[in-house]
């Protein structure tokens, strides 16, 4: 083996450690944006959803699903739920506007219903604090009472949300954990006979 063919063997092997490296710098990356933007107050816009998407996207092409090694069992398993939570949470930012807005994705039982009295209690309660000018401008008050009904509304729904988003991040991160987990048993099965 030539000199230029030793060294191209060593630096193939020297790129491998490199990536593997890097990949928990771009999970905790990932995480920090997640958690930083899943605890910003207010309504559940669907920047979100692009923001999940492309956290997705980055944690899915620079992240490397784990890999069990003989013998390092416990090292496996908590690389493994620390990827599958990662991608929990960013399928739950992901899905958080939808869940705020489509009943039939997330019913919340009762919650719809009390956060549709909140908006009508809102708006009375702005036809009340404008008193005699009420009658002045019947157009702007029904816009103004438009406005406070909806973000009433909004804010109770997103409030809700926020606090199911965990149920969400959790079941998303149990079946990419299941799903890698069996992927890597089925990995280890084919490969066993080969060696034999």
């Amino acid at each position: 083996m030539s000199e230029h063919s030793r060294r191209g063997a060593r630096g193939g092997t020297a790129a491998g450690p490199d990536r593997t490296a890097g990949d928990p710098g771009v999970l905790g990356t990932a995480l920090a944006v997640v958690l930083a933007f899943s605890l910003a107050q207010g309504s559940w816009e669907w920047f979100s959803t692009y923001l999940g998407v492309t956290l997705l996207a980055v944690v899915l092409s620079f992240g490397r699903v784990p890999e069990p090694v003989p013998g390092r069992t416990p090292a496996y398993a908590w690389s493994l739920a620390a990827y599958s939570l990662v991608v929990g949470l960013c399928v739950a930012l992901t899905l958080a506007p939808a869940l705020q807005r489509w009943d039939w994705l997330f019913p919340m039982p009762g919650t719809r219903n009390g956060c549709a009295e909140a908006g009508r209690y809102e708006s009375l309660r702005t036809r009340a604090a404008l008193g005699d000018l009420a009658g002045q401008d019947g157009d702007a008050l029904a816009h103004a009472q438009r406005e406070q009904s909806r973000a009433a509304v909004d804010g109770c729904l997103s409030a809700t949300t926020t606090r199911w988003l965990p149920v969400y991040a959790l079941g998303a991160a149990l079946l990419v954990g299941a799903v890698a987990w069996a992927w890597a048993r089925g990995r280890a099965r084919r490969a066993t006979p080969a060696a034999g």
